[in-house]
């Protein structure tokens, strides 16, 4: 019964929506602001923006769980793998490699998701769960074929996308745990701050590079800060309360296509047939791994 309730969780649904919208956005975003800012001062602004975006929030609720020494430490490993590196490597990865081609290789992260889920938060390896994750992965695969013959593509840039995964894989894994118990707004808020008190040291260099910044790269800057960051991240824990994470994390390979057709028109980077095919596989995958 409790599973076919969650099968069936609208508001978990939107709420994935609304992320996999936002952070399709965000990887096109970034390849546009990129060329303004260096990748540690854009994740450290964009962390900044958020963070107080979060804060406000935290402060209108009037809402606090006070969290124990565990989730503390959890908290922090969320925020220093997901935060800070994947946002650095991220950034870094996509002054090398095209929109499309880094959303499909950081989307390696939702198989390592639900591997590790299945192994280390005893969620276990049902049957669709795999076989979604394989034919979504399969058509991820088919975008970046398509898209990888970018002049820009590299063996770093490959490279940062990986570690970008990783380390989104780390972050999910770390975040389940903690919000058993502490509100996903308050989880979201604590890793976003942690995530830019490592990026700090950035701070002389994005002061000088916004200054040079058109208004436009800096309008940039905060809605990378205020969407895919405070309001996505906000939904993707709120989901994650509700959902498996390795289920949730299929549900991300939907973050590709969306790149691929929204980089198309705002950044000219015109998708092949190939690349839509994927994008099919890709949606059709994420329906097989909900089912039961």
């Amino acid at each position: 019964m409790n599973d076919r309730a969650r099968a069936v969780d609208v508001p978990a649904l939107l709420a994935v929506a609304v992320t996999v919208v936002a952070w399709a956005s965000a990887f096109v975003a970034i390849r546009w602001v990129g060329r303004s800012f260096d990748p540690a001062p854009l994740a450290l602004g964009r962390l900044l923006v958020g963070a107080l975006a979060l804060g406000l929030l935290l402060v209108v609720r009037r809402s606090w769980t006070a969290p124990t020494r565990r989730e503390w430490s959890l908290v922090v490993l969320c925020g220093v793998a997901w935060f800070a590196v994947y946002n650095v490597a991220l950034n870094a990865a996509e002054q090398r490699v095209d929109a499309g081609t880094t959303a499909m290789l950081v989307n390696v992260g939702p198989v390592l998701i639900a591997l590790l889920a299945g192994a280390v938060l005893g969620e276990g390896f049902p049957r669709w769960l795999l076989v979604g994750a394989g034919t979504a992965f399969a058509g991820a695969v088919l975008i970046g074929l398509a898209t990888a013959g970018s002049p820009s593509a590299d063996v770093r840039g490959v490279l940062l996308c990986l570690l970008a995964a990783v380390t989104y894989a780390v972050g999910v894994l770390a975040q389940k745990p903690v919000l058993r118990r502490l509100p996903a707004l308050q989880v979201t808020f604590l890793a976003c701050a942690v995530g830019a008190l490592v990026c700090l040291p950035a701070a002389p260099r994005l002061l000088a590079e916004s200054g040079d910044a058109s208004g436009g790269a800096v309008a940039g800057l905060v809605y990378l800060g205020v969407v895919p960051t405070a309001l996505a991240f906000s939904t993707w824990a709120f989901a994650l309360a509700r959902t498996d994470a390795g289920r949730l994390g299929v549900s991300t390979y939907l973050v590709p296509p969306l790149t691929v057709l929204l980089a198309w028109p705002l950044l000219g980077e015109v998708p092949p047939a190939l690349a839509l095919a994927g994008g099919l596989l890709a949606l059709g995958g994420v329906g097989l791994s909900r089912r039961r």
